[in-house]
């Protein structure tokens, strides 16, 4: 059975609490996992790229010159892609870069990214995450406290309250996102987790 320390915001053990072996116990998918890491990337990325091809370029109604007798290249149209201001040839054009996993990979993926993060002893669990001021000098307090403070860190609560969200938002190393948005790119692009007993909990529910 996996244990964890239970924390307060000082950094002092409260008790020890076990973890879902179904979800933080289980060997890593690493494929499906990096399905997943690409399908995330790639919905982040618009796709609307584009440029003009020579039927969609201005001019070249006409032939620049006569076929023959000039001395020069034959030309049939000034929108040609050799032609500067002319048309691009196998260029970019707007495509959607969406890819699919179905829900039992999608969940294999996050139980995955959980248990790599549990592995590396990158959890820690706090009794509860309440900020008394909205200044980003208590949140370093509290990154200061737990040890964590020149890591890139991903907080994970059940509710946000305007403190927490204030105090944070200012730390570039610092993602703050609730238990029911918790994706496997925010969990790998981190170093450490830190979440709430009741997030615990709740992530527990949802995956086991």
């Amino acid at each position: 059975m996996k244990k964890v320390e239970l924390l307060n915001l000082k950094g002092e053990k409260v008790k020890d609490i076990n973890l879902n072996e179904e979800i933080f116990g289980i060997t890593p998918n690493k494929a499906v996992l990096n399905d997943a890491i690409i399908l995330s990337m790639a919905s982040l990325r618009q796709g609307t790229h584009k440029t003009k091809n020579r039927s969609e370029v201005s001019g070249g109604g006409r032939k620049p010159w006569r076929q023959k007798g000039t001395g020069r290249a034959r030309q049939g149209s000034i929108r040609a892609v050799q032609w500067v201001g002319g048309g691009n040839y196998g260029t970019p054009v707007p495509r959607d870069y969406s890819k699919k996993q179905n829900r039992k990979e999608r969940r294999l993926a996050l139980k995955s990214a959980l248990a790599d993060r549990a592995n590396e002893k990158a959890i820690i669990v706090l009794d509860s995450f309440n900020i008394a001021t909205p200044k980003t000098k208590e949140m370093k307090n509290i990154l200061d406290s737990l040890k964590i403070a020149d890591k890139k860190v991903l907080i994970v609560v059940n509710e946000f309250d305007d403190n927490m969200i204030l105090a944070s938002r200012n730390l570039q190393n610092v993602i703050l996102i609730l238990a029911d948005e918790i994706n496997v790119l925010d969990i790998i692009g981190t170093d450490v987790i830190v979440m709430t007993e009741d997030a615990l909990k709740y992530i527990e529910e949802v995956l086991k």
